[in-house]
């Protein structure tokens, strides 16, 4: 997770950026028009953020995503608009697939030079938290998405302002916001890298017993400045970060496999089953057992939007 600040570099005669995946988030096509493609390395696959905006897509895979202060899995069809500088993570498991849209107009761009571009910096500003759009403004995305793939010039600058659009009047019931604040990070290059190394070494190592010394020599910090960093970063605190971690995990298996609530409690870095069950009690105000009930039922019964793959 080195260097936590991804550069974007426009390819040239191109005001906006267009990725694609077919096997995972470090395989990425840049896509400049039919036919047409660069390979590039992909950065998705640790926390990192940009000064860009992001137009996300994921048509397969399914894993953990991290946008700001929210630890969520996420499954496809998965659609999300990241704001500038917004850090941000999908830890995937098993192979995914998708498209990208990456831009950046900032304050004095000639973007803004049109006044019906100002409706659209209210929603800009908002994606600072990250926002999720489901139902079926998720699926006009979707195909809005595939339409700029599919294209290029003049028409692809148009489908963007087509997309852009979409999400100013997309319907309330159809978007939440992912983190509980806006992040704007900044600051010296030192300790974007270590807070990337310390989050890739809690992702790795979250199921065994963690020291603070441990990552306190990784990101070579004093306690108290690791401390301001990391809140400033994640939005968490170190200890926060790793038990919302810890209790990711031990959602998913309480879904999808059989074991017992202290096998699961264990296995994903609890110590004690009985802390176990009072943090998780207080987090999502229910046992792990009436968890593992409610999901599966509500699994067995969703009825999701089906969205077209090309």
């Amino acid at each position: 997770m080195r260097g936590s600040r991804e550069q974007i570099h426009l390819p040239i005669g191109h005001s906006f950026r267009v990725l694609r995946w077919t096997r995972n988030l470090r395989e990425i096509e840049s896509v400049l028009a039919p036919g047409r493609v660069a390979r590039i390395a992909g950065e998705g696959t640790h926390w990192h953020y940009h000064g860009a905006m992001e137009l996300t897509l994921f048509t397969a895979g399914e894993g953990t995503r991290f946008v700001g202060d929210r630890i969520a899995p996420f499954a496809a069809v998965d659609v999300v608009l990241l704001g500038e500088k917004l850090p941000h993570y999908w830890h995937t498991r098993g192979p995914s697939a998708g498209l990208s849209v990456q831009w950046n107009f900032p304050h004095g761009h000639a973007f803004w030079a049109f006044p019906e571009t100002f409706a659209i910096a209210d929603m800009f500003r908002k994606a600072g938290r990250g926002i999720q759009y489901t139902g079926r403004t998720a699926a006009a995305i979707s195909d809005g998405l595939y339409e700029i793939a599919d294209s290029g010039g003049a028409d692809r600058l148009g489908l963007l302002l087509r997309l852009l659009a979409l999400l100013v009047n997309a319907s309330e019931s159809d978007q939440r916001f992912l983190s509980a604040r806006s992040f704007a990070l900044s600051g010296a290059a030192f300790h974007q890298q270590a807070m990337g190394e310390a989050m890739r070494y809690l992702l790795a190592n979250f199921r065994d017993e963690i020291r603070l010394g441990d990552v306190l020599q990784l990101a070579r910090m004093s306690k108290p400045t690791f401390s301001r960093q990391f809140k400033k970063h994640s939005g968490k605190t170190f200890s926060d970060f790793i038990t919302h971690i810890r209790l990711q995990a031990a959602c998913r298996e309480l879904i999808e496999t059989d074991r017992s609530v202290l096998e699961i409690a264990l296995s994903c870095g609890f110590s004690h089953v009985s802390f176990f069950n009072r943090i998780f009690r207080r987090i999502l105000r229910c046992s792990p057992t009436q968890y593992r009930v409610r999901e599966r039922r509500l699994s067995r019964s969703a009825v999701r939007v089906s969205i077209p793959r090309r």
